[in-house]
């Protein structure tokens, strides 16, 4: 019976302000430390700072007589702006657009008497887009000789059309905006509410939506008002270290298990190293623990209200060491309270919480459990339970370049590289290259790319050609063991010498006679389906008659394709079922059918379909020898010229050795 193809599913809210997010971010985080250079020169040299200059800081007047300008009010009025201007350009239409980003950018720059991040962000990308679709339109139809000429010159007037545009509309506006914002926060603050803004910050950071708060609204607001007040609290908002610490705090004292046992090391890494990340999952395993973190964000806010104290300058990343070093000269009493009262409250509420929430079903407190939990709450299976990828499988070559990416590309993705490449290291796999990189500057160039579970979904678009493995945890996933494990078993499918692996391998699996994984009457050379779900259902179908499988199998097959698409290269896909349904499997088997003239496969000519059923591990290293298979474009063709099912079994001989 043939299946309703299903419509693609579609992008959540939360993964767009996601997105949104984390296109803020990528503008932002590049030019952190051209922040804190501003930042340092604002303590050491202006006139109430550390060692004040008045050449430097842009006070009192020259040898002439004149009033010094300093170094400060420049940087805040054009470099910054400038520099995200530029980024974001170049982030849409690569070095063109940055440079008509940037030149756009001053439009609004000098059409307004505040530091315009916010215009930046918005003519930067703007600008670029429109001289990016402009290229595509006369793209190909320039004669020879006058590239150079038409490149220049449009590039030249969008810049100043975009600039004008910029200074009398773009500018205005979000002079409006900005007085507006700053309005709402200067009524938070004389009505003492802006610790309520804890309750939106601290799930927006859990759910990775906080770079939308962040860098949209309170890194702007804050800069302005660190250049009139030298100092904001707007600064310490999102980026306090107390109340994740308070969490992990409390699951070091309280907690059980797995939790109990990483607790430690995961407070360091977030109070010292700044990852905020690292405590997610402990929020997310027990998402009454967010109430943890609300109470401990209102209170080091509640703190920084009452001492006026405040950052010059974002804190980035969230370290302790990032917070005093950006810490305004008469606030360190304030921001220390601040920090330990947010970390008392949070260890306080998450203690109580994990005193008296306990499940006899949950003890072992582990955070595998929290993944199943998490499945729960959020309404949809979790891709983290198996190696599972955009592709739907291994890699169809060797593991060589694997990249793990956060959303800013310097906290948790720096981390889980780290660990994944000691684990390399450790296995002798020393040809395996691991990198870190924020979402937004992914490349369609690696092998495997690593994220966390709830950004997987934003990675892959990006980086269609690699597989993809989702985390739950960052410190000691089970997902790292089978990357490790998947490279060995390629490298022994090649003959490249490695460490003995623990993945099982099908030669060790005993096959009753006549229980082959790849049997003749699996194989068909001519499918009789034309489209994609059909041709799951004829796969699934012979898995059914050898009495591999069970009749739900089919479905769930359908179901895995849903979330995570099948399709792996070389006219090649692998549908095979969920997780969930490996209780419908009676032993390990694949089926095979050729599709000569080949069909639609999201968009992708796909001519063999290849059914997976495997129990336990064992479809790690069926895959692994199908992949061995596919990635020889000589056994490619000489699969599609085959003639006679024999043919096609000799050459996935290895799948039944």
């Amino acid at each position: 019976m043939a299946t309703q193809a299903e419509a693609a599913p579609r992008t959540s809210a939360r993964v767009r302000v996601q997105k949104f997010g984390t296109f803020l971010s990528g503008m932002i985080m590049p030019n952190i430390g051209a922040f804190i250079a501003w930042g340092i020169i604002t303590a050491f040299f202006i006139e109430k700072g550390f060692t004040p200059v008045g050449v430097l800081g842009g006070f009192g007047e020259n040898a002439a007589g004149e009033p010094n300008v300093g170094l400060v009010g420049p940087m805040i009025t054009y470099l910054l702006p400038l520099l995200i201007g530029y980024t974001g350009g170049r982030m849409v239409h690569g070095l063109r657009g940055g440079v008509v980003g940037a030149a756009a950018t001053m439009g609004v720059i000098v059409g307004t008497d505040i530091p315009m991040f916010i215009g930046a962000m918005i003519m930067g990308p703007l600008t670029a887009l429109i001289m990016k679709k402009l290229d595509g339109l006369w793209a190909g139809k320039i004669k020879p000789g006058f590239e150079m000429l038409v490149d220049n010159f449009s590039a030249g007037i969008v810049a100043a059309a975009m600039a004008v545009f910029g200074l009398l509309a773009v500018g205005p506006l979000v002079t409006a905006f900005s007085n507006a914002a700053g309005a709402v926060v200067d009524f938070l603050v004389t009505n003492g509410l802006l610790p309520f803004t804890s309750i939106l910050i601290e799930p927006a950071k859990v759910l990775f939506l906080n770079n939308a708060i962040n860098h949209g609204i309170l890194t702007p607001l804050a800069t302005e008002q660190s250049l009139e007040n030298g100092k904001s609290i707007l600064f310490l908002l999102e980026a306090n270290p107390g109340p994740g610490f308070g969490v992990l705090l409390a699951y070091m004292v309280f907690g059980r298990g797995i939790a109990k046992a990483s607790a430690p090391g995961a407070a360091l890494i977030h109070f010292v190293g700044g990852i905020h990340e690292i405590y997610f999952p402990y929020v997310l395993m027990k998402p009454i623990m967010i109430l943890a973190a609300i109470g401990g964000g209102m209170a080091g806010i509640l703190t920084l209200v009452i001492t006026g104290a405040g950052l010059r300058s974002p804190a980035a990343p969230g370290s302790i060491l990032a917070v005093y070093a950006a810490t305004a000269s008469d606030s360190y009493v304030g921001v220390t309270l601040s920090v330990l009262l947010a970390t008392a409250v949070s260890f306080l509420i998450g203690s109580v919480i994990l005193k008296t929430t306990r499940n006899p079903a949950d003890d072992d407190g582990s955070l595998s459990n929290a993944t199943a939990r998490m499945e729960g709450l959020k309404g949809r299976k979790s891709s983290v339970s198996g190696l599972i990828g955009a592709k739907g499988e291994a890699p169809a070559g060797p593991i060589r370049n694997v990249v793990f990416a956060c959303d800013a590309g310097m906290g948790s993705s720096a981390m889980g590289a780290s660990v994944l490449r000691n684990k390399f290291k450790a296995a002798g796999l020393t040809d395996v290259t691991v990198t870190n990189s924020s979402i937004a500057n992914l490349t369609d160039s690696y092998d495997l790319v690593v994220t966390h579970q709830d950004l997987t979904e934003r990675a892959r678009p990006l980086t269609a050609a690699a597989t993809h493995v989702s985390v739950d945890n960052f410190m000691n996933s089970p997902r790292y063991d089978e990357i490790v494990d998947l490279a060995r078993s390629q490298r022994e499918g090649d003959g490249t010498p490695a460490p003995d692996s623990g993945a099982p391998d099908i030669s060790e699996q005993a096959q009753p006679a006549g229980d082959e994984v790849l049997a003749e009457r699996s194989v068909v050379l001519q499918g009789s389906a034309t489209n994609q779900a059909d041709a799951i259902n004829e796969a699934g179908r012979l898995l059914v008659d050898r009495g591999a499988v069970e009749e739900s199998y089919i479905a769930a097959m359908h179901e895995r394709e849903r979330s995570v698409p099948t399709y792996m290269g070389n006219f090649l896909a692998i549908p095979h079922g969920t997780n969930a349904a490996k209780e419908y499997i009676k032993r390990s088997a694949v089926s095979i059918v050729r599709y000569p003239e080949g069909i639609d496969w999201n968009g992708k000519q796909v001519k063999f379909v290849v059914g997976v059923a495997g129990v336990n591990n064992e479809h790690l290293s069926i895959l692994s020898a199908i992949a061995r298979v596919f990635s020889d474009k000589e056994q490619v063709a000489r699969l599609d010229r085959a003639e006679t099912v024999d043919e096609v079994l000799s050459l996935f001989g290895k799948v039944n050795a």
